[in-house]
Formats: structure tokens, sequence, C-alpha cells
């Protein structure tokens, strides 16, 4: 029984060695009518990740601030997505992401270039541990549905090991 309760502690230990950083994008006061009149609420928008290619967007609501963001970052560790980064700490192809009406369009950018992206796609990027980007993001300024927008286009992001092995290739014929 004590070797149990040991490993647990283990793992919570090693949860907060990877030192994961949050960033709040968006508070938002909401309503609710209820029968006695207005119901307040905060709904919190919040991007985690430890800067080594993992990263995941969250959402809290609560009739707090603190309990919201708090809600949003365990949200946010819940749907956590690896991202594949090269040496240059970029993304290995171009790719597009979609989020409800919001459109995110990636390219990889040689070193030194920097984060080239706005709003919520740029947190999304610096906090998935991607240095050097080009981003834009199209039809929608909604910061939830862009930051998802950038998730979903960071999830689908394939290396090239991976598609010479789906191929059953060597990977020296895929550059060819």
């Amino acid at each position: 029984m004590a070797e149990k309760g040991r490993g647990k502690k283990s793992s919570r230990t090693k949860e907060k060695e990877t030192n994961w950083q949050e960033r709040v994008i968006q508070i938002r006061r909401v309503s609710k009518v209820v029968k006695g009149g207005k119901k307040l609420s905060f709904r919190a928008i919040v991007v985690v990740g430890n800067e080594r290619g993992q990263v995941g967007v969250g959402v809290g609501k609560a009739s707090d601030v603190i309990g919201a963001v708090r809600k949003g970052v365990a949200d946010g560790k819940k749907h956590l997505v690896e991202v594949p980064l090269t040496k240059a700490n970029s993304i290995p192809h171009p790719i597009n992401g979609k989020g409800g009406g919001a459109k995110v369009i990636m390219r990889p950018a040689a070193p030194g270039t920097g984060v080239i992206a706005g709003g919520a796609v740029r947190t999304v990027l610096e906090l998935a541990g991607v240095r050097n980007i080009l981003a834009k993001q199209l039809g929608s300024n909604n910061p939830l549905n862009n930051a998802r927008a950038t998730v979903n286009a960071l999830e689908t992001l394939r290396t090239f090991n991976e598609v010479a092995e789906d191929r059953g290739i060597p990977l020296e014929n895929i550059f060819g």
C-alpha cells in the first residue's frame, strides 16, 4: 500500500517539472437570464503549453475570474496536442487549420524570422515552442475559434519520417 502512495506522489512531481505556462487570451463577462433576473459569470480562454512541443486551449466559466481561469487551465491540460518541431524551431511543412468560422494559414520560416502571427494564433504558437513561423488568420476575429483553428492545424502536422513510414519507402526518396 505504501508503495502505491509513493508512486502517485512522483507522478505529481513529474507534472510540475514539465513547467507548464499559462496565458489568458480573453476574459469575458457573460450573463444568463434566469427567473430572478440576470446571472453574471465570467468566461476565460486560456492557452497552456510547455514550449517544447505540447500545447492546449481551454475554456472555463465561473462566477469569479480566478475560478474561470483555473477551470480553463484544467480544460487546456485535458486537450493537449503534440507539435512536431524542426531543428529551426519551425513546423515541418505548410498547413491550414479550421475552427468554427476561423481559418489559419501557417508556413515554416527560416531561422531568425520569429513568430509572425497575430492575436490568439501568436499565443498558441509561442507556448507550443515554435520560434520561426509565418501565420495569417482569415475569416474570423474570434480569439477562441482562432486558437482552436491553430491547434487543429498543429495536430494535423506530420514529420517526414511519419510520411515515409506510411508510404513504406525510405526517407531519402521523399526529398527526391
